[in-house]
């Protein structure tokens, strides 16, 4: 969305908040980091007396698995690098798009520094205007986007009308920047056959069945994706299970044996990820390429992650600039008259169908 002279309002002080899930920063914070996102009560729906000596226990018991995979990337994680990255290119887009604003691009990581708290503390100082909450997951889940609104909530206590977007499926420059980057990453297969595995993060099936749209919004993207590119041997799987519960499924390793079986390769697209962390160069660029191998699925590419990709930046710009002229929480596009018609779990009464 563009704004116009007459729509846009000039000399706002607008504070754009980046919300994800963050990352241990070293080999050190990995513990912290695991017992943070096992006893956010969206990730194991336990009360809290219960939930949070299994937090300690859990985090204890993977400290030394993680730590030896955030070894392979350097000893932490690359997401707060790639948000920041995210962050600078935004803010310069929107001071392109609504140059009499002063808009400042903040990051609230969910589990790990820049704790949300801390962020909402900066912010207050700024002394807003407006708040706008943008999540780095185009799809909403209870576990990921609802989380973070709900943590911002409840740590901001300064000034400004809040607005938030909850989700972007389908935002034309996400789609735009996808098919860019799934297109050069097919070229390098030189001809030979590949399926395109979109590989999405699981969620236990149960949450889906109580109203979690998150399913719908990543079978929604990769629609917007299959439609533009024309794709024919596609799959949507989903990846990083944890727990005894039944998952979304198939699997990835399972879509990627699959294609094994089926004498083909496999191009993997990590539709639900915006920036390079664990599930994407530990994950799908170690373990699954391990097991590609093992199968005979060849050849094994991955695409990479949207990142910094300047269609997806301007997606994000357009979220912003139409977030503000909306009210409380509502999809991307919604000032535009398109509801989100994904179901009943997202915030804010947007997700009625159309």
């Amino acid at each position: 969305m563009t704004m116009t002279a007459e729509t846009r309002r000039p000399n706002r002080r607008v504070a754009v908040v980046l919300t994800n899930l963050g990352g241990p920063d070293g080999p050190d914070a990995v513990k912290p980091f695991l017992f943070n996102l096992f006893n956010d009560p969206a990730i194991i729906g336990l009360p809290g007396i219960v939930r949070t000596p299994l937090a300690r226990l859990i985090s204890s018991r993977r400290e030394k698995s993680a730590q030896a995979n955030y070894a392979r990337m350097g000893g932490g994680s690359p997401l707060l690098p790639e948000t920041l990255k995210q962050a600078a290119a935004l803010s310069e887009a929107l001071a392109e798009a609504a140059p009499g604003d002063e808009t400042e691009v903040f990051i609230a990581m969910r589990y790990w520094h820049p704790l949300t708290e801390d962020t909402a503390r900066a912010v207050a100082e700024f002394q807003p205007d407006h708040v706008v909450l943008l999540p780095l997951y185009p799809q909403f889940s209870t576990t990921t986007t609802a989380s973070s609104l709900k943590a911002w909530r409840e740590a901001y206590k300064g000034p400004g009308e809040v607005h938030a977007v909850c989700c972007y499926p389908d935002a034309e420059g996400l789609i735009e920047a996808q098919v860019r980057l799934i297109r050069e990453t097919m070229d390098k297969a030189e001809g030979q056959p590949v399926r395109v595995l979109f590989s999405a993060h699981g969620i236990p099936e149960k949450l889906v069945a109580a109203g979690d749209p998150y399913q719908a919004q990543v079978e929604a993207t990769v629609a917007a994706v299959i439609a533009r590119m024309g794709l024919t041997d596609w799959a949507i799987c989903y990846q990083s299970r944890v727990g005894p519960l039944k998952w979304l499924g198939p699997s990835t390793p399972e879509a990627v044996e699959q294609a094994g079986r089926d004498g083909v390769g496999a191009v993997v697209v990590p539709i639900a990820f915006v920036s390079e962390h664990i599930e994407t160069l530990v994950e799908l660029d170690h373990e699954y390429a391990e097991l590609a191998e093992q199968v005979g699925c060849a050849p094994y590419l991955r695409a990479p992650a949207v990142g910094v990709e300047p269609a997806f930046i301007a997606a994000l710009a357009q979220a912003v600039e139409a977030a503000l002229e909306t009210s409380g929480v509502a999809p991307q596009g919604a000032s535009r008259g398109r509801p989100c018609a994904h179901l009943k779990a997202c915030p804010g009464g947007c997700s009625k169908a159309a």
